[in-house]
């Protein structure tokens, strides 16, 4: 959206935000600002003792709190309102002109292409937003992987299934819960995980505090293996544990 935005638009929209941040901090002593500094200190406290159960409550009642003094600022309102409305602008624009690329196919693969049958594979999860999802106990065909949901847990374990002698991609991107995979002794893996908050089990490698944190690592071998399993996971609040099984 803001690739085809004027400069001088932008300047303009950041000018009337700082306009608009001073004249909170000036006439109305600080506004909302004072009360989000506050929660950002119940924030601090609340992290530095999570494990408790009052550090639990300081740090979601200081998240909550924080949300809303920052919405209700004066500069933050002008903000969303402006990127909406040059959303809607960019949107509307994007439909008067739209861009039909068609795509070249050689001469000696039009035969080919229209001889080709497309077959409908069945996922091995559906999307589901509110419950968690397990694989089979029993044998399983193996299907890639790729799910998003809002609360509940998630577990793969991949030693009852056969995985095709490739990559074996499991994405998963999740709200609140827990991430288990399991994976065997023999095969190579690569894990891609990003965390808002939460903790990290990958093989031996212990995080016991994620905060907005990536974390990246790889088997010796997964490079040179062909039969090898990509873990892509995104949660904002949730474990993840990958180990060998």
């Amino acid at each position: 959206m803001f690739k085809h935005l004027n400069t001088n638009t932008l300047n303009w929209i950041l000018i009337i935000g700082v306009i608009l941040f001073i004249i909170e901090l000036t006439f109305f002593h600080g506004g909302m600002i004072a009360s989000a500094l506050f929660c950002a200190l119940f924030i601090y406290i609340g992290w530095k003792n999570f494990l408790q159960l009052w550090g639990k409550i300081f740090f979601w009642f200081g998240i909550a709190g924080a949300a809303f003094s920052i919405l209700n600022m004066l500069a933050v309102r002008f903000l969303i309102i402006a990127a909406i409305i040059l959303f809607i602008m960019n949107y509307s624009k994007s439909k008067k002109n739209t861009e039909v690329t068609y795509p070249t196919i050689p001469p000696n693969q039009k035969e080919d292409i229209a001889d080709s049958a497309v077959l409908k594979v069945e996922p091995l999860f559906d999307n589901s937003f509110f419950k968690g999802d397990k694989t089979d106990d029993s044998a399983y065909h193996w299907r890639d992987v790729n799910i998003h949901g809002i609360i509940g847990d998630r577990v793969i374990d991949l030693s009852n299934t056969v995985l095709p002698n490739d990559t074996a991609v499991i994405s998963i991107r999740h709200m609140v819960g827990n991430i288990e995979i399991y994976v065997p002794y023999d095969i190579e893996v690569s894990i891609l995980h990003s965390s808002f908050f939460g903790r990290a089990q990958i093989l031996d490698q212990y995080h016991t505090k994620l905060m907005n944190q990536s974390l990246i690592y790889k088997t010796e071998k997964y490079d040179e293996s062909q039969t090898r399993v990509k873990i892509i996971t995104s949660v904002f609040s949730g474990d993840i544990e990958v180990k060998r099984i």
